[in-house]
Formats: C-alpha cells, structure tokens, sequence
C-alpha cells in the first residue's frame, strides 16, 4: 500500500482547509520554494471525487515550478483548489476563509486566478492577507491576466512557424482553436490581425460568437478540431486533451495552445514527436498570465511595460526548449523539464548565500 507522504513526493507542503459555516474545502499544494515564493492560481471546481482535486493541485502545482522556472521568475511553483461548484458556493464569507488558508502560511504560496475564480475574487481574498495577486486595477492589483497568456500563446506560435517552416509570418497560416475563453477569444483576434487563417470550436454558442464575425474566421465543430488539416492546433480549453486516441487525430504540424496539462501522459509527448509534429508546451506558451501577475511582487510594484518585455521572451525561451530537444534526441516535454531544472539548480544553489 502506497503511503500517504508518497502521494505527496516532491512537494514541499500540502494543506488541506474547511470552514464548514461557509462550505469551504480547498487544498494548497506548494511544490517548491526554491526560486522564489510558490505562485499559482486557485481553481473552483466541483470535482467528482475529492481524490480528482487532489491528483489536480498535485499535478498543477509541479507544473507551476516548471512554468515559473522557464519563465524566469524569481517564485517556486503552487496550485489550490477550491471544492464545489462557485455558481452554488461562491460568497464573501467562502472566499475570506479560504484567504485565512492562505494567510496562515506566511507568503510561502501566493495565488492568482484560475478556472472559476475571477479578479473581483482576489479582491475579496486580499481584505484578508497580502498574497493574492490579479485582482482589478482599481482594487490595487495587475488586472486580467488573460490579456498577456494570450499574447504569450500568439508569440509562441509565431516561434513554432519559425521552427517549423523557417518563417514567423502566420499570413495564410492556418491555425485552429480550441476554447474561445479569455484566452483563445482573444489569441484568435491576435492571429486574425497577422492575417492568419482560423477554425474555431467552443461549445459554447456565446464564446462562439464573440469571434465569429472576425476575417478569415471559420467555426466548426467541437468534435472536428482537434482532427482538422490545419498548419496549427491550438488547445485552449480544459486539460488531457491530448490522449492516446486523440494523438493520431492531430493532422497539423505544430501543436501550440494556452491550455494547462495539454497531454493526458508524459508518453503522448513522445508520440507527437514520432509523429513529425512539434509539441510546445504548454507551461513554456501559457506563461504569460503567471508573468504578469508575478509582477505584482516586483520590489518597484507592477509596471504592465516589463510585463510585456518578459513575455516577449517566451519565443526565445520555446527554441531554447526545442534546440535542446534535437540536440539530446528527447521530446519537447522532457526538454523544457530539463530547461527548467538546471535554472532550479543554477539559481537555486545561490539561496545558500546569506545576503544581509
């Protein structure tokens, strides 16, 4: 029998919270402090089981060392999960406990937005400690974070036309795009603009229609896109989309979304690669969000004009992770796990050094 300390390996602390007068149950997983306090966003979500959001903020909180590390930030990686359906729970009184959860670890975790939690949240989370970042501007925060992950995702997929066909002009380029959220609505605009060619699905008619009246805007099916004969895919809805069976479904020749955890297992990785298609992932493209955010807690407080500089960077960041990939005869996963641990290790170390 696997024991319970083992469920929890490589991460540095795991907090399980309740507050039964306002229905609150949440966990916060801090995987690593190494670089820097543990940021990551709080997802809402009315699980199944409590067992599925425990393997989530496990799993996204690993994820959030490597995103942070790739991106250069000086912050460890963390994730929590808020337990039930926000459309039910969602109160000043949920949200101000579950600020006490946070509070209590003393900034070791800071959070930010996710799936189900929202800036005028982080509002109310920040009347009960410091370590909340991505509320409005008005409430004293970095705003929508979703503004800059989906700028981040169009740089990163201008990176990959470079990889792939030797030229960044996505004119004529067809890219399709999965999840019309905050993030793929305003990704499409961004690829309409540089004259690309786009298939959207969503199964919301709403989210569909935001965009469906932009140029060169195809809408198609949610069961059609991710098999569609597009020069790009681009996921940007929930996770494990990309599974065993969907994998030999993928007829274009790059997959690049904002999408977390894109890849059901680490062995799909190895099968886009056996494939010819190149897979960036997805904690590389989608560090947008985490960046701005992350700025917040800048010494000279948030500026939105360095913001933009390290986002710019994610083009540079995706070939590195890509070069390493050839260079070792490895996937794309793998390498950007890789990028990312010899920065825990380069920078990590200097932590050793006392600084007065």
């Amino acid at each position: 029998m696997t024991g319970v300390l083992e469920r929890f390996a490589g991460h540095e602390q795991v907090v399980f919270g309740e507050d039964a007068a306002s229905g609150l149950r949440c966990i916060i997983a801090v995987h690593s402090t190494v670089l820097g306090p543990a940021v990551g966003g709080t997802r809402f979500r009315a699980y199944a089981h409590e067992d599925d959001a425990l393997e989530d903020v496990l799993r996204l909180s690993r994820a959030m060392t490597y995103k942070n590390a790739c991106a250069g930030l000086d912050a460890g990686g963390g994730k929590a999960v808020i337990i039930g359906d926000p459309a039910q729970l969602r109160s000043e009184a949920l949200l101000r406990a579950y600020a006490r959860q946070i509070a209590s670890l003393n900034g070791r975790y800071v959070t930010a937005c996710d799936v189900g939690t929202t800036p005028s949240d982080m509002a109310t989370i920040r009347r009960e400690t410091p370590w909340a970042t991505g509320a409005e501007v008005a409430d004293g925060g970095s705003g929508d974070s979703g503004v800059l992950t989906a700028l981040g995702v169009f740089h990163a997929i201008t990176a990959c036309a470079h990889l792939t066909w030797g030229e960044a002009d996505l004119t004529g380029r067809h890219v399709a795009v999965q999840g019309l959220g905050k993030v793929g609505s305003r990704l499409t605009a961004h690829l309409v603009d540089a004259g690309a060619r786009v298939s959207v699905a969503d199964p919301s008619e709403r989210a569909v229609a935001r965009v469906a009246d932009l140029p060169g805007v195809d809408v198609v099916g949610v069961e059609e896109i991710l098999g569609l004969d597009a020069d790009v895919l681009s996921p940007n809805a929930l996770g494990a989309v990309l599974d065993e069976e969907s994998v030999e479904q993928v007829r274009a020749a790059v997959v690049c979304g904002g999408a977390n955890n894109q890849l059901a297992t680490p062995e799909q990785a190895r099968r886009l690669a056996e494939r010819d298609v190149l897979y960036a992932p997805d904690y590389v493209v989608n560090a947008g969000g985490v960046i701005n955010v992350a700025q917040e807690l800048h010494p000279l407080g948030y500026a939105e004009e360095r913001a933009r500089r390290l986002v710019e960077r994610i083009p540079a960041t995706l070939t590195e992770v890509v070069e390493t990939a050839r260079a070792e005869g490895i996937d794309t996963e793998t390498a950007a796990s890789r990028v990312a641990e010899r920065r825990i290790a380069a920078v990590g170390r200097l932590r050793g050094f006392w600084l007065p």
